[in-house]
């Protein structure tokens, strides 16, 4: 006994919208990958400073404890 043969199902997605999306995604497109300045993890470049998102929070952590030590040695 054979199987019937399956009618091919209709594309739900139009194949102009689909190229669209395959270029979108082309690896010239996304984002360079750098490694942080301070520990060499990957980082996403999007801004000047070449941290990642555990070196910038420390820094950011860092900021906050001189302005709070600030006013105290005056």
């Amino acid at each position: 006994m054979r199987r019937k043969a399956q009618p091919k199902p209709e594309p739900v997605v139009p194949p102009e919208i689909l190229e669209q999306a395959k270029l979108a995604i082309s690896p010239d497109r996304l984002k360079k990958v750098t490694k942080c300045s301070v520990c060499g993890a990957e980082t996403q470049a999007t801004s000047g400073e070449q941290l990642c998102w555990v070196c910038r929070r420390l820094k950011i952590s860092a900021w906050r404890e001189i302005e709070q030590q600030l006013p105290v040695q005056e």
